[in-house]
């Protein structure tokens, strides 16, 4: 290990340690944005009928974590999370924000690409970002464009506009989006993007989507890497941000027939229909997004169902024209290569797309491989849970850096070696304000009844257990043959609450309103101002 080096020679700033005796691979992050568990996870139904080559290759090749979560079902919060590698203090994205709310992280904090770049590392990026583009600027340099919002700068993107010129194609308009219904159920309300066209009305071709134009302008970045890198002397790291699935969905008319082919095996969840017929014993904020979102037409949520599949096997398509560029200058096989997504989406369950401020199993689970360097293909699933919170370390890892910063994940290559691993650390996922205000927490463990997923919501009665084998999603919270269960969460929930200085905010209302489960030791409940 090398003496200690800083991210801030001036300053003193972020010190880490750096093994330069390692050989480092080349390494690739690949990131999507809320993406619906059943297109990812074998057991889904639905899998069997997508055509996502190139996702099923980073899986197969790699390590498949198919108990993967979120810390967050918001995308800010949640990349501001998996790149400094700690649970972040951004709780709301910045389009609903209350002045003075986090929404970008400080100019103090490290994000993992800034260390790869201090030891050596080319660093490149493309899309987007909405972490604040002056972490992004600090870690992949002053020429890189990194968007700031939830959706993508199509109209004012001129690196796009200029692909497309070249291409000799006009800026795609939506001609049939997809609408959802305003409260009263009847008038027309947000739109959902769908089949994209030029404005004339022609095809739009495929490689004029932005999700191809990210993977070209990749490819570029890739070119401008083996320029600059001296003869090969310096590893490279990329990470490729998609917005897709991300609605607005933005599908060419060419998918049309397998839309019609898709659209035959979605299957509205039965909590659909019960979100429909009534006011189910849910905690309330599924009902402002139920307002929100307004699909209550049943053809048209089969229809959002259907375009959020074909958007994921058009994404696939510009993942693959990637992965041919890897492929053709000979960098995928000796790469570490880590896909992963921002958070889930509801697709249709309880009536509701997109995600939002609540602790549900179809917002927290995402997608992760692990494609190790060198030309194993393991291929192997790991059911043990983990978390997006581990990708930072396994950055570190596979490049010999140790940074003095503390990092709330754990490596996941031991899991990719095939080591038996044995994980002590929990791991939470934290709602804050979207359409509406909900401050909630959850936590997941692996209870000798199963997986299980627990969420407190500090301004509902109701509490949420999910067992996370179970595809119905059907909360337990309420049923008396999971009142072990539910003991069993609420205590682990209340040994991390109490244990980190950060959830106090949490655990201060949790310690009361779960009492009776809990050994509260004696002493005054109130609040005084800590020393430092």
């Amino acid at each position: 290990m090398s003496e200690t080096s800083y991210l801030d020679a001036r300053s003193g700033d972020h010190p880490f340690g750096h093994d330069g005796s390692r050989e480092r691979p080349d390494i690739f992050l690949i990131t999507v944005d809320m993406i619906p568990p059943e297109s990812h996870l074998p057991v889904a139904a639905i899998c069997e009928h997508l055509r996502t080559p190139n996702i099923d290759r980073l899986m197969s090749d790699g390590t498949r974590f198919v108990n993967a979560f979120s810390a967050s079902p918001l995308c800010g919060p949640s990349r501001a999370c998996y790149l400094t590698g700690r649970y972040p203090y951004l709780t709301v994205n910045d389009e609903r924000a209350h002045d003075g709310f986090a929404t970008q992280l400080r100019a103090s904090d490290a994000i993992f690409p800034e260390y790869l770049k201090a030891t050596g590392y080319l660093t490149k990026h493309v899309g987007k970002c909405h972490v604040g583009p002056a972490k992004f600027l600090d870690a992949f340099g002053e020429n890189d464009t990194p968007w700031d919002r939830w959706a993508p700068p199509m109209e004012d993107d001129d690196g796009y506009l200029r692909y497309l010129r070249e291409l000799g194609v006009e800026p795609p308009v939506w001609r049939e989006p997809i609408r959802g219904l305003r409260p009263d159920g009847k008038t027309p309300g947000n739109s959902y993007g769908g089949w994209v066209t030029q404005p004339d009305g022609s095809e739009l071709p495929e490689e004029a989507t932005y999700s191809q134009y990210l993977a070209w302008l990749a490819e570029e970045k890739v070119e401008a890497a083996l320029r600059q890198s001296q003869g090969g002397d310096r590893p490279l790291y990329l990470q490729l941000d998609f917005f897709a699935p991300h609605q607005p969905f933005i599908v060419p008319t060419s998918y049309r027939e397998r839309f019609e082919e898709v659209r035959q095996f979605c299957v509205l969840p039965d909590s659909y229909f019960e979100a429909m017929s009534g006011t189910p014993d849910w905690p309330r904020v599924y009902q402002f997004y139920k307002l929100n979102w307004g699909l209550y037409n049943e053809d048209t949520a089969r229809d959002y169902m259907a375009m959020n599949f074909v958007q994921i096997e058009a994404l696939d398509a510009a993942i693959g024209r990637f992965l041919n560029v890897l492929d053709d200058k000979g960098l995928y096989d000796d790469a570490l290569i880590i896909f992963a997504g921002d958070h889930g989406e509801m697709n249709a369950e309880r009536g509701l797309v997109d995600k939002g401020v609540y602790g549900h199993p179809k917002t927290a689970r995402v997608p992760l491989s692990v494609k190790p360097p060198g030309n194993q293909r393991s291929g192997q699933t790991v059911e043990s849970l983990v978390s997006l919170v581990d990708i930072a370390p396994t950055v570190f890892d596979a490049s010999g850096i140790q940074p003095v910063e503390r990092l709330d994940g754990e490596s996941l290559l031991p899991f990719v070696r095939g080591e038996k691993v044995q994980r002590d650390r929990p791991f939470i996922f934290e709602c804050g304000w979207h359409v509406c205000p909900n401050p909630a927490v959850s936590t997941f463990a692996e209870l000798p009844e199963g997986r299980f997923m627990y969420t407190y919501n500090l301004t509902s009665d109701a509490d949420e257990l999910y067992d996370l084998d179970d595809g119905s999603h059907r909360s337990l919270a309420a049923d008396d043959g999971f009142a072990d269960v539910k003991a069993e969460m609420i205590r682990r929930l209340a040994a991390i609450l109490e244990d980190d200085p950060r959830w106090v905010c949490y655990w201060h209302t949790f310690r009361l309103d779960k009492y009776a489960y809990l050994e509260v030791g004696e002493g005054d409940f109130q609040m005084f101002r800590p020393a430092h």
